[in-house]
């Protein structure tokens, strides 16, 4: 005698998501550093301005510039009160060079850093998840 089986066939309805509050917060850190060129940082093919070069916002002189993250930083050159290309400059701890030798002695440089950092995002209100409806035909 063959075995007998129960077959069911099932439909259900996919969940829903509804609600929830995200809170994200962004607290950027700004700086600037301001140098003046002198004959000493101009080479043969760019010019280097030393870390100890710059003076803070406060005036204050600096031994290192910051660390820039890819993630979460940015930097800006300012050359005589005028914006440069991002690809004329390379910045790291110890100095920033210019991919240029065309500055006059005197020329005020100007960096300035954005941090992001401090962002964080939380989840401050849950979302509400619908069960799903299952269906069964026989």
């Amino acid at each position: 005698m063959p075995v007998v089986k129960a077959v069911f066939t099932a439909t259900a309805s996919a969940p829903v998501a509804t609600g929830g509050t995200i809170t994200t917060t962004i607290n950027p850190v700004t700086t600037r550093f301001f140098a003046t060129i002198t004959a000493g940082m101009i080479g043969a093919t760019d010019t280097t301005i030393p870390a100890a070069s710059f003076t803070d916002d406060a005036d204050a002189p600096i031994t290192d510039l910051p660390t820039i993250t890819a993630a979460n930083d940015y930097f800006n050159v300012y050359i005589n009160g005028v914006l440069q290309q991002n690809s004329l400059s390379t910045l790291t701890t110890a100095s920033l060079v210019l991919a240029t030798t065309d500055l006059l002695l005197g020329t005020p440089v100007t960096i300035e850093v954005a941090s992001f950092a401090g962002a964080a995002s939380d989840l401050t209100t849950p979302p509400t998840i619908s069960a799903p409806d299952i269906t069964i035909n026989t």
